[in-house]
């Protein structure tokens, strides 16, 4: 396996970003927000898996992915996509672009409440586009396997807790 060391701040930013801090956010609301006591258990949980998926795990890591691939865009052309030629990085800053773009619509849908529905759909099908893309390139590297994990991960997390 090509680099098989995972790039050590992008691993802590997915696992917080897509694992601890929505579990922690959704532990906080069920211990503070005493009127959830009320309501059906299971509707409640999925209810702030959606709303804490949405603002951490599309909402605040695609913004400090945009950040970073409009800042540094060599990590992700290089390191995802094995793209050596800084050529390559025009294209990365775009994405970082709309990346940056994505992660404040599901970042404001925390005070938007009307924008999580369309915030989710949206990370639904861009991150499943993208874990699908993954896997038909096959990853070589650690940060790939990252990549296409979290991608299908929140992806089909997402889509449960809203079908269900």
């Amino acid at each position: 396996m090509e680099n098989a060391k995972p790039n050590r701040l992008y691993l802590i930013i997915v696992l917080l970003t897509m694992l601890v801090l929505p579990v922690l956010s959704i532990g906080f609301n069920f211990y503070y927000d005493k009127t959830l006591s009320n309501l059906d258990p299971l509707q409640t949980l999925r209810g702030l898996i959606i709303v804490w998926l949405v603002f951490w795990g599309i909402g605040i890591r695609l913004l400090t992915a945009g950040l970073r691939q409009i800042l540094k865009p060599a990590f992700t052309a290089e390191a995802i996509f094995h793209l050596r030629s800084t050529e390559s990085h025009i294209v990365i800053k775009e994405l970082g672009f709309a990346n940056l773009t994505l992660g404040l619509m599901a970042s404001a849908s925390l005070f938007l409440p009307s924008w999580q529905l369309p915030a989710a759909c949206m990370g639904i099908f861009f991150y499943g586009a993208a874990g699908i893309q993954h896997v038909i390139k096959r990853p070589v590297s650690a940060n790939e396997w990252i990549a296409l994990l979290s991608d299908l991960y929140i992806s089909i997390l997402l889509l449960v807790c809203l079908v269900a």
